[in-house]
């Protein structure tokens, strides 16, 4: 049965591809699918419209080693709608995920890759339950994500929502995604990217990075968060890097008119990111973070350090401002309170809690 969808889902897309201006449309039942890859070149514009439910495979064996489930590949003026469901079946595969443990981890298969994907649009779909990432950007221009839902248990291990690295013109809008990590994730490379009213909780946030950790890395620039609400998350939004890495830097990054709620970790730049003690030695991150902005950021923070911009003592963060930050704790032991580190910051209009109140 597997097999057979995959085969007939082959061949109406090659039939689609080979006419311009074509749809694949897949009704609305519940389907089982093996790993397909659907590629371009087309002749013209083309939809992938899922009514219906698509369910992975649940065992790792039935993926032959590749790292995705779904793949669009190499496709211009793409259209993937119908507010259908890719349904991952990730439960019995995250107990095999073991990159909290091991730095080279094997990494499991992504619900669905977007490879050098341009002038498209993706709206109006459902994903859940991945084994890995629920949606990889890669080598894609001027892509739209809108109203997507993604959904997986907040205990699910990398798990994102949306992951976006050496990719431009990106714009992620009206999405409500709910995981185990980071709800969006950018990597490097990663340009132009906006994402507008993001609905984020259960997870880990919305973070650029973590960054350095590889050589030949690609700068970042031009990341704008702007409104959006999240909510018992175990940050808010962050820039991650990692120590003991080869040169980088990111620059030009917005994040605007926020709410968060009983979120920790609200504000955070976090230039010693090291999960597990993974990193080999504890030499500074080299990746140049410059002009990054926090501003209208409001609710309530679940730690008493509802801001923290902890920067590299080699290459510190240049022209960081921080205005108009209301993020109220409720703990015990006081208040809310910031830290910064290696930065200087520009601040103006309120400043609950007051801006860099201890410093190192």
């Amino acid at each position: 049965m597997v097999g057979e969808l995959r085969r007939a889902l082959t061949k109406a897309w090659k039939a689609a591809c080979a006419v311009a201006g074509s749809k694949v449309v897949i009704s609305a039942r519940t389907y089982r699918l093996g790993v397909v890859t659907l590629l371009g070149p087309c002749k013209g514009a083309i939809e992938f419209n899922l009514q219906g439910t698509l369910q992975a495979p649940s065992d790792l064996a039935s993926f032959n080693g590749k790292d995705f489930w779904v793949s669009f590949e190499r496709i211009d003026s793409l259209t993937v709608s119908g507010g259908g469901v890719f349904d991952g079946k990730g439960q019995t595969a995250w107990q095999k995920n073991n990159c909290d443990q091991k730095y080279n981890c094997k990494l499991l298969p992504i619900n669905i890759r977007f490879d050098f994907v341009t002038n498209s649009i993706v709206r109006d779909i459902q994903l859940k339950d991945s084994k890995f990432f629920h949606i990889n950007v890669m080598g894609c221009k001027n892509l739209q994500i809108q109203d997507v839902t993604i959904t997986a248990p907040g205990d699910s291990p990398n798990t994102d929502g949306i992951h976006i690295r050496r990719s431009s013109k990106i714009t992620i809008s009206n999405a409500k995604i709910g995981t185990g990590d980071d709800c969006i994730s950018i990597g490097d490379g990663a340009q132009d990217v906006t994402a507008n009213q993001v609905t984020c909780g259960p997870g880990h946030g919305i973070s650029v990075g973590s960054l350095g950790r590889y050589q030949n890395e690609q700068p970042v620039s031009g990341i704008r968060v702007i409104g959006g609400t999240l909510s018992s998350t175990q940050n808010g939004v962050r820039i991650k890097t990692w120590p003991s890495s080869p040169p980088g830097s990111a620059s030009d990054m917005h994040f605007e008119n926020i709410i968060m709620n009983n979120v920790a970790n609200p504000l955070l730049i976090d230039q010693g990111y090291c999960p597990n003690n993974q990193c080999s030695n504890k030499s500074p991150s080299k990746v140049k973070l410059s002009n990054v902005s926090f501003k209208n950021i409001r609710g309530t923070s679940s730690t008493k350090e509802a801001v923290k911009l902890i920067c590299s003592k080699s290459v510190p963060c240049q022209q960081v401002a921080v205005a108009d930050i209301d993020l109220v704790y409720k703990g015990a032991g006081g208040s809310a309170t910031s830290t910064c580190v290696n930065v200087q910051p520009t601040v103006s209009g309120k400043q609950n809690p007051p801006a860099c109140t201890i410093k190192q």
